[in-house]
């Protein structure tokens, strides 16, 4: 049975230092006993001890450990390389599955999409932007908000930073960031910890960088003339513009 999740939905809505844990774990072979059942996956994970470790088919952070953050209702590595074997059926991770890419970064190689890359690279923004979505409360699921908030722009600062640099791509990242400041001006988005305002602010950086690279595309910077953004985030960019 597979899980209706799967390792990109693990990789992209955990923290760090947990994902790094789980998969130290799940590499070095201490997860034992695995079976599946019409509801989740059980196993015996050995960590400080052997823990009993139980993760619903449906949602990888919901279950059940012996470990300490287990039995407080906190998400831990346990769980989480439960999870991971359960997608993969044990099978080895790749350096790319590892990978994990925290805030939008340059790529440094220059180049455009063809149509169909490009066509793909719209469509996958637009699946990860459906992440940062307006909060209508209540106040107890604000966590899972805030959750939601860091996936989003998890999957978006991978996407953005295989990009080749051009004036093509440039384009599409300045698209990507006017219509974030929608969100977060007109779209109800509750950006309280800043997470999205930083993502824009990482890709701000670089735009600059690809201007560096590639001159042309400063031209791209023109769209935000005269916009009023919610943070004047623009601001660096259009410096730029001679």
């Amino acid at each position: 049975m597979q899980p209706s999740y799967d390792l990109d939905k693990i990789k992209f809505a955990t923290d760090r230092p947990t994902f790094e844990k789980a998969v130290a774990l799940y590499e070095s072979g201490k997860i034992g006993q695995f079976k599946e059942d019409f509801s989740g996956y059980f196993a015996i994970v050995l960590g400080a001890s052997p823990y009993r470790v139980y993760v619903s088919a449906k949602y990888y952070d919901q279950g059940d450990c012996e470990c300490y953050l287990g039995q407080n209702n906190t998400l831990c590595k346990h769980m989480v390389a439960v999870a991971i074997y359960a997608c993969l059926n044990g099978k080895k991770l790749s350096q790319e599955d590892k990978k994990l890419v925290s805030s939008p970064t340059c790529s440094g190689k220059m180049g455009e999409l063809d149509k169909e890359d490009l066509a793909e690279i719209k469509k996958s923004i637009a699946s990860a932007i459906k992440y940062i979505k307006p909060y209508r409360g209540p106040s107890r699921i604000w966590f899972a908000y805030q959750n939601s908030l860091s996936e989003g722009c998890a999957r978006l600062s991978k996407l953005v930073s295989g990009l080749p640099v051009s004036w093509q791509t440039a384009r599409l990242i300045i698209d990507l960031l006017l219509r974030l400041d929608k969100k977060l001006c007109l779209g109800g988005v509750d950006d309280s910890d800043g997470t999205v305002g930083g993502f824009i602010e990482e890709a701000v950086i670089m735009l600059e960088n690809y201007a560096k690279l590639v001159p042309s595309c400063v031209k791209t910077f023109s769209k935000l003339k005269g916009k009023e953004t919610c943070f004047n985030w623009e601001e660096p960019l259009l410096k730029l513009i001679k």
